[in-house]
């Protein structure tokens, strides 16, 4: 395909060939927008956390953070801006914020949450975000067989609406049970291709030994991870989007398996996401030892409202405590 400034020159010297007067102007070509490599890179040194110091942390990690991986895609939110999420379904009350409050009062709340954010960490502007469990996980069998139930489009779309009444992001959170990864994700396909929806994958009800969910922890392969993580970056280069991001959470050594060969994408932002509740101290440690010690590309918190007080916990971490990790979590789930 000729460029603007090729076919103008083409087309001047047919005009000259035919004899007809051409008045030559001349043609700018905008520039194609590029990622602001230095500035994505001083962003990461920061969420590594180690001030100006050696790269050394409690556990004896040096040197892991920032991970070298490929810079992702012009337009990516990661790590320009930290996002705070609300988890949960519309049709329970159980299973997080979304479906805990109206409408009105979670986006209230989770404007709330943004705020305090912004406060503990001025210089990441913060990006609010939906995580809704679009396939949820089901004690029974269920009509499919897989043990696990998919929410109806319309369910989708509002959870869509919303996120945009308060100009934030969609994560589709999905809990496979019995079924797996190849059938579930591309029936997501009409939501993905939005450029507002991104991914999350829980290993915890991957039940891959045919066992119910619920009854064991699951666990995906990094190969499960990466056929994800292609599956999206060719969304993202059919659809001229920019990168998504995916969730992948964590909170034990064999929920993600091969951790290393998992491939980070320039069409594909990954979160490693500690999911585990309980007290500040448990939480911490699970955090070192299942992400900060297995280095993927960015990081996550998840915080629970109910299950993180209870005893001997002493309270929720507090997004001053959040921030003292290395490297600090730009991804932070409230269930």
């Amino acid at each position: 395909m000729l460029c603007i400034a090729t076919y103008f020159l083409v087309y001047e010297g047919f005009l000259k060939a035919e004899g007809i007067k051409f008045e030559s102007a001349t043609v700018y070509v905008a520039p194609v927008p590029v990622l602001d490599k230095i500035a994505y890179d001083k962003k990461l040194i920061e969420a590594a956390n180690y001030g100006t110091t050696t790269p050394r942390t409690a556990s004896s990690t040096p040197n892991l953070w920032p991970v070298k991986t490929v810079y992702p895609n012009i337009g990516a939110i990661l790590p320009f801006k930290r996002i705070v999420a609300y988890y949960g379904n519309f049709y329970s009350t159980g299973m997080g914020v979304l479906g805990q409050y109206p409408p009105q009062e979670m986006l209230r709340r989770l404007g709330e949450d943004v705020k305090k954010w912004q406060l503990a960490d001025p210089g990441t502007p913060v990006m609010p975000a939906l995580d809704y469990i679009a396939v949820t996980a089901q004690g029974s069998s269920g009509p499919t067989g897989k043990y696990l139930l998919r929410m109806p489009p319309d369910q989708i779309a509002r959870a869509i609406d919303l996120a945009s009444q308060v100009n934030g992001i969609v994560i589709l959170d999905i809990q496979v049970g019995q079924s797996n990864l190849q059938t579930e994700v591309p029936l997501l396909r009409s939501f993905l291709k939005m450029s507002q929806v991104h991914l999350a994958i829980d290993p915890e009800f991957s039940m891959k030994t045919g066992a119910r969910p619920g009854t064991v922890i699951g666990t995906f392969d990094a190969e499960d991870v990466n056929y994800v993580t292609n599956f999206l970056a060719n969304l993202v280069k059919e659809n001229n989007l920019p990168p998504k991001i995916l969730i992948v959470h964590r909170f034990t050594q064999a929920m993600v398996t091969h951790y290393k060969k998992i491939t980070p994408l320039p069409e594909v932002e990954i979160v490693m996401d500690m999911d585990g509740w309980g007290t500040p101290a448990r939480k911490i440690n699970s955090y070192i030892e299942y992400i900060q010690k297995e280095p993927v590309q960015f990081t996550g918190m998840k915080l629970f409202y109910k299950n993180d007080l209870w005893a001997p916990s002493s309270g929720m971490m507090m997004p001053s405590d959040i921030l003292k990790l290395k490297p600090r979590p730009l991804f932070i789930q409230y269930q």
